[in-house]
């Protein structure tokens, strides 16, 4: 039976854009919060056989896993948007933000100006977003398709700055008692429990699925198009653990077909390497490619390719431990041989190998931790 090791949750950690684990904000507090009541409630697993009283919609969910904040990533996301907005007549956009930064984002679109959008982009400093090409890509949107609305879906991240404002916008305009206040409270009480617990399966198979059905079901029968993390796209369990289903795979138990699922981490891949050397396996001398480090808190990881190495290593014996392919920054193909060495900060290191045999686990596919 294949597992994962403890190098994946090495990996979950350090490819935080492609899988959406940790937000990356800077949390300052919720002292502006005590003159509002937030709801805190603890939330129960979700029944997707079951879930609320609107029925499932009847529409197309188009879903594409991204590396976040990559520029050709979004380039190409505005070209299939502008594909489906102008030719299959699609207005709805979901994406992994807060319930409350997509309603601004919606408020902005109406606006003179950009000062909503240049508010929200500072809020998301530290984080995978803060790159310019994100104000491009809203900009580009505004600009050339006005009508787009937008869905958020994500944990309320930043809510002591972005749902505060919002919550603030809202009672000033006279809608405290309404029904987009109420989910903006909701919204910010499933982070302040997922803050407090760090409970990645609450957030990952529970909350998102929620906000994601409540913001589809409403739609009735309209197709629309979502982009999320590339470690919730796909019909399987949530990095390989069992009772985690990642995002598609939960949707994928209300709505069945009605859900297709494409991969964009190939463009935001390095696809030549940084440098080359000789490197001895098993007695014997490879050429090895190398495409960078991903750094952790205690330890940074070296991805390299060996190369024209396969066949010396196709039956070498398997450890069990799998790591899929969207962990590794460079193109993944069968056939190939890749290791990994990581250094820890107490200077002790290890190295892994992995082999690359056609293989899936959970609808991934996997490379296959191998001891040469």
């Amino acid at each position: 039976m294949k597992r994962f090791s403890l190098l994946l949750w090495l990996l979950i950690g350090a490819f935080a854009f492609i899988a959406c684990g940790d937000d990356g904000y800077e949390y300052i507090g919720y002292s502006g919060y005590d003159e509002y009541e937030i709801y805190d409630d603890e939330y129960e697993y979700v029944d997707y056989e079951a879930y609320g009283e609107i029925p499932p919609s009847t529409g197309r969910i188009f879903m594409f896993g991204e590396i976040h904040g990559n520029q050709a990533t979004m380039q190409r996301q505005l070209e299939i948007w502008g594909d489906f907005y102008r030719y299959q007549g699609m207005r709805h956009l979901f994406l992994e933000l807060p319930y409350f930064a997509t309603e601004f984002l919606n408020i902005w679109m109406q606006a003179e100006d950009d000062t909503i959008l240049l508010e929200l982009f500072e809020e998301w400093r530290g984080t995978a977003m803060h790159v310019p090409y994100t104000l491009d890509f809203y900009r580009a949107i505004k600009a050339d398709f006005p009508e787009t609305i937008f869905h958020g879906t994500d944990v309320g991240h930043a809510s002591d700055r972005t749902g505060l404002r919002f919550l603030h916008h809202l009672r000033d305009n006279g809608l405290a008692d309404s029904e987009t206040y109420r989910i903006t409270n909701e919204n910010i009480a499933q982070f302040r429990h997922f803050q407090r617990t760090r409970d990645h399966t609450l957030r990952s198979s529970v909350y998102k699925p929620q906000n994601f059905i409540r913001e589809f079901d409403r739609l009735g029968d309209q197709d629309i198009m979502a982009i999320h993390g590339a470690g919730h796209v796909h019909f399987g369990y949530f990095f390989g653990e069992v009772g985690r289903p990642a995002l598609a795979y939960a949707l994928q138990q209300r709505y069945g077909d009605n859900i297709e699922i494409f991969d964009m981490t190939h463009y935001a891949l390095l696809t030549e390497p940084l440098r080359i050397a000789i490197v001895t396996v098993a007695g014997m001398d490879f050429t090895a490619s190398y495409f960078g480090t991903a750094r952790r808190s205690a330890s940074v990881i070296g991805f390299w390719r060996l190369e024209d190495a396969y066949s010396y290593f196709a039956d070498s014996p398997l450890t069990g431990d799998v790591l899929p392919f969207h962990n590794f920054p460079m193109p993944v193909e069968d056939g190939q041989v890749f290791f990994l060495d990581i250094r820890f900060t107490d200077g002790t290191t290890t190295r892994h190998y992995y082999r690359t045999s056609g293989e899936y686990w959970q609808s991934l596919p996997v490379a296959q931790e191998f001891l040469p």
